[in-house]
């Protein structure tokens, strides 16, 4: 027999090829992509009520007879015809009118006897239901799949309806149940108390109860965790096996620099440069997650960690999503270790950008190892940039490249520790799912004297008022940033654009100030010649898309406004602010809003009402869901489709546990029981054919 997943959509029985391309569009390929589409939700259909007790605006089930049927045209809507059908109890009549359904006449014959499901509502003083679901009761009627019970009701392409997805769902569990291989092993689900495979789809679809839904619901999400979590584990024991470098994190180099230092460390940064100290001397290869608030001290923390590598004769690459940003790092590292010495020699710096790239020589000195640590852009990543011996790679504003990025730098050295850098805070509840194979390090504290940062919020009709503050703060000699989510005016979205508003606030608002304009389609060096201008004050406002999200201090801004504050996530909302209030002077952080839709309300209220980082993220997880959060770009995995780590963190967490117990033993899934998992491992996430098989 054919595994459920060999078996494609359009052979199954009542399907076809037509309505096949129905089913691509919702991600189902195969029969295994069938059963495991779940309801979105139930609808409890097991109470009847009687006519005279139904509620006008609720969703309600009665058990009626057919008294009446007719057909005639819609007075309202010209070319309508209305099928209306008279349906009674012993204690009253309810109309039920369908729109254009002719065909289903023939189902109401006087007499026959109906369970009727839908929502009541109020027309021309009697009450009525409009389309209601419906299902006859004769003798054959064994059992119902619409009425009567919990009721599933799944996300349908216009094409599908409910009640033919339920009937073609059933269908398929009643042949295809019995045969069905569990890919979870034995052990686990008993010593996790969960239902089998087969017994678990057929309750998430047609629960007996609702005590068997949720031990369905458990078992699907224990799963779609478990398998989540493997090749995580998978990557941590392997990584255990492989020799790494243990570096020597004592030493004059680092000690010099601290001494150099012209600041002190906030306790956080010592605490974490303790756990990277920690993670350096052991001679297997360092992996761990950085998170701290913009402007917290990640970047020196890498720097310290980067010295420690150097010191013992090692190379570092430090890789940025932006030029501006690398420019940025090389300029600020280069002042921190500044006259530090190793072994009286001074520490060589590169700055490596793809504008650069053609006429450096960096690409041979590189090789050569006579350049300690180089500093660029995803130019890094070319082939022909190599390393003589390379000890520590430092990604940093990782969420800005995809996960085979990430993978390529560490492989131009050998098993070099790896240092990943955040400054958009994840979740705990996501922390474990997403990186469950690094150790995470958090900058939970901003260094002292650190002025407040105000955030407010006004709809577009009282944008001037937003001015008003910004002139104030431009009158005492501090700079403005003003963002816009678009450069050029969009007349789909309705929007004006920093093009167009950069000219208006020159010759109008702002025309007694120097306004500049900077955005992501501007060449690199025209990019870096306006930020320089506007670091010198050459430029007292500065007009800007999201290019200023990522690692750009100017610690004379005290204002940004943002304009269609709607139209942005909440992480880049919380990236925004940080780029602000990085002296001693109060700053203020100012939305402007359009028009609002519940959400973008929510993401509003969100940032008017936390400064905190990690609120902010536990708040964009819980207005967006979970399943936003598992981007190609963040992770390279598929969303989860049933799991829900903000609601089942505990069920996380034993899963993650039992992919560490099995790897521990069965490193490569050889063993026969875990065979069937190995196969549904590979079938959802391919791209860790090599991690499993190789190693």
């Amino acid at each position: 027999m054919k595994e459920l997943f060999q078996i494609d959509i359009r052979y199954v029985k009542g399907i076809g090829p037509k309505k096949a391309q129905l089913f691509r569009k919702i991600g189902i390929k195969n029969l295994e992509d069938l059963l495991y589409y779940f309801p979105k939700r139930y609808e409890d259909r097991t109470r009847f009520v009687k006519i005279s007790e139904l509620k006008e605006g609720q969703y309600q089930t009665i058990k009626a007879r057919v008294l009446v049927r007719a057909e005639r045209q819609s007075f309202k809507r010209r070319g309508f015809r209305l099928l209306e059908v008279v349906v009674g109890d012993e204690t009253g009549k309810l109309f039920c009118v369908w729109f254009n359904q002719l065909h289903l006449k023939d189902y109401f014959k006087i007499d026959t006897t109906l369970i009727l499901y839908g929502r009541v509502e109020k027309y021309a003083g009697r009450l009525q239901m409009n389309s209601p679901e419906f299902e006859i009761i004769n003798e054959d009627t064994d059992e119902m799949l619409d009425m009567a019970r919990i009721t599933p009701v799944y996300p349908l392409p216009e094409g599908i309806t409910q009640r033919s997805f339920r009937k073609l769902m059933r269908a398929c569990l009643e042949e295809y149940l019995p045969k069905i291989t569990d890919c979870l092993p034995y052990d686990i689900r008993s010593r996790n108390n969960l239902l089998n495979l087969a017994k678990s789809l057929l309750n998430i679809h047609f629960p007996e109860n609702i005590e068997m839904q949720k031990q369905a619901y458990q078992r699907l999400s224990f799963e779609e965790f478990f398998i989540f979590q493997l090749p995580l584990a998978l990557r941590k024991f392997r990584r255990k096996q492989k020799k790494g470098i243990a570096h020597k994190v004592e030493g004059e180099l680092v000690e010099d620099f601290m001494r150099r230092l012209p600041f002190k460390l906030t306790s956080a940064q010592e605490r974490v440069i303790a756990e990277i100290k920690s993670d350096m001397a052991r001679p297997f290869p360092m992996q761990r997650l950085l998170q701290g608030e913009v402007g917290s001290g990640k970047t020196i923390v890498a720097t310290f960690a980067s010295l420690i590598a150097i010191q013992g004769g090692y190379q570092v690459a430090f890789m940025v999503p932006t030029e501006i940003l690398a420019n940025q790092h090389y300029q600020n590292i280069r002042f921190w270790i500044g006259e530090c010495r190793l072994e009286g020699r001074q520490i060589n710096i590169g700055l490596l950008t793809s504008a650069r790239k053609e006429k450096s020589a960096l690409p041979q000195v590189l090789k050569e190892g006579r350049v300690d640590l180089v500093i660029g852009t995803h130019a890094l990543l070319e082939e022909e940039i190599g390393f003589k011996n390379l000890g520590l790679v430092v990604i940093d504003e990782q969420h800005k490249f995809g996960v085979g990025q990430r993978a390529l730098l560490p492989q131009k050295g050998a098993h070099p520790d790896v240092l990943i850098m955040t400054a958009t805070p994840i979740p705990r509840t996501l922390a474990i799912t997403l990186y469950g194979d690094l150790d995470i390090s958090v900058i939970d504290e901003l260094p002292p004297k650190r002025a407040r940062t105000l955030t407010l919020g006004f709809s577009k009709r009282n944008e001037l008022e937003a001015y008003k503050i910004a002139k104030e703060q431009l009158r005492q000699g501090n700079q403005v940033y003003i963002v816009y989510p678009v450069i050029e005016e969009s007349f789909t979205l309705n929007i004006e654009g920093a093009r167009q508003m950069y000219e208006e606030f020159k010759e109008n608002e702002f025309k007694e100030f120097r306004v500049g304009l900077i955005h992501g389609r501007l060449r690199p060096k025209e990019q870096e010649k306006i930020m320089q201008d506007f670091k010198e004050k050459k430029i007292d406002i500065l007009v800007s898309t999201t290019v200023l999200e990522v690692g750009i201090d100017v610690p004379d801004i005290t204002c940004m406004i943002v304009q269609y504050a709607e139209r942005f996530g909440l992480a880049q909302l919380h990236q925004l602010r940080g780029r602000i209030g990085r002296g001693s002077k109060e700053s203020f952080f100012i939305l402007v809003w359009d028009a609002l839709t519940p959400e973008a309300n929510s993401r509003i209220e969100a940032m008017l009402r936390y400064s905190d980082g990690f609120h902010i993220a536990e708040e964009d997880l819980r207005i967006r869901g979970p399943g936003e959060f598992f981007g190609e770009r963040q992770h390279g995995l598929s969303e989860l489709k049933i799991a829900n780590p903000l609601t089942q963190l505990h069920l996380l967490k034993k899963a993650r546990e039992e992919a560490l117990r099995l790897v521990g033993f069965d490193p490569y899934l050889n063993l026969p029981q875990n065979l069937k998992l190995k196969e549904r491992l590979l079938r959802r996430f391919p791209e860790y054919e090599r991690l499993v098989l190789v190693g």
